[in-house]
């Protein structure tokens, strides 16, 4: 149904929909140029793009809020289900294929678009200290890539990672391609942006935590290690890795690879550490 205001019954029907027929209108400013305000930023706002995004968004996990949704008209009939967990008073925008592609600034062939609002950061030591006897913890040092962190969040929601942490050198996670590569789970795995590595392993270390380094340098074997109750793994940015003040702080590891081959995706590394930490 189009109406010019959104529904006023959350989550019983599918939300009334404010049709924009002008890539001008006012009430759309926050999805122009999507491409552009991905570099410059958008002032505690975040785009999220594609149908399973928007169900991590919206279906009651997300740690994050939505200011509105745009819907290419295609799209709305079928994504009824899903449009009805909208909350109320939140706008949901349709429109043409060609005026939303104008709006955005590029063929956007998904047709389906949300404006976040990021919660505030989270004190480390609250996070750290809200844990169970039993937590895994992840810490990023340095992952400047988009898909790469993607790819971490994705690994870390598989394998139940009780948070995310990570140092001033890191990409944002709310980054919309991040959000993306991680079907949503940037928007669900707790996350705490904090200081510098070598502060972050301090505030682990009082909780109780074993730090785990991964490197190819590794004193052990991934498959010889047997995580204590609380653990905290450390990832480094590809080529460089860890920093060797970071490492010494940590109980090295390495995974095994073929001779001649020391390399692997950060984002892979991840994938194979967290299996082991969660069923190893």
């Amino acid at each position: 149904m189009v109406r010019g205001k959104p529904r006023t019954n959350p989550r019983s029907t599918m939300a009334e929909i404010i049709l924009i027929t002008d890539p001008d209108d006012p009430r759309i400013a926050g999805y122009r140029d999507v491409r552009e305000r991905d570099v410059v930023g958008r002032e505690g706002k975040f785009v999220a793009e594609g149908e399973v995004v928007l169900n991590a968004l919206l279906g009651g996990r997300s740690r994050h809020g939505v200011d509105s949704l745009l819907i290419a008209a295609k799209r709305l009939e079928t994504l009824a289900p899903l449009l009805a967990n909208v909350p109320d008073g939140v706008p949901v925008y349709g429109a043409a294929q060609a005026v939303m592609d104008a709006i955005v600034g590029f063929p956007i062939h998904r047709g389906i678009l949300a404006l976040g609002r990021q919660a505030p950061n989270p004190s480390l030591g609250e996070v750290l200290a809200g844990l169970g006897e039993r937590a895994t913890v992840v810490v990023l040092s340095e992952i400047a890539n988009h898909d790469n962190l993607g790819g971490i969040f994705r690994n870390a929601a598989a394998f139940g990672v009780d948070a995310v942490l990570l140092d001033p050198g890191c990409c944002d996670p709310l980054y919309r391609k991040a959000i993306r590569v991680s079907v949503g789970a940037a928007l669900v795995v707790p996350t705490v942006k904090c200081g510098t590595t070598l502060e972050i392993l301090e505030s682990l270390a009082s909780h109780g935590f074993e730090m785990l380094g991964l490197s190819p340098r590794g004193a052990t074997a991934l498959a010889d290690y047997a995580r204590p109750p609380r653990v905290a793994a450390l990832f480094g940015a590809e080529g460089p890795g860890l920093p060797e003040a970071v490492l010494a702080r940590t109980k090295s590891v390495q995974i095994p690879m073929a001779a001649g081959f020391d390399s692997l995706n950060v984002a892979t590394t991840t994938g194979i550490v967290l299996h082991h930490l969660a069923f190893g």
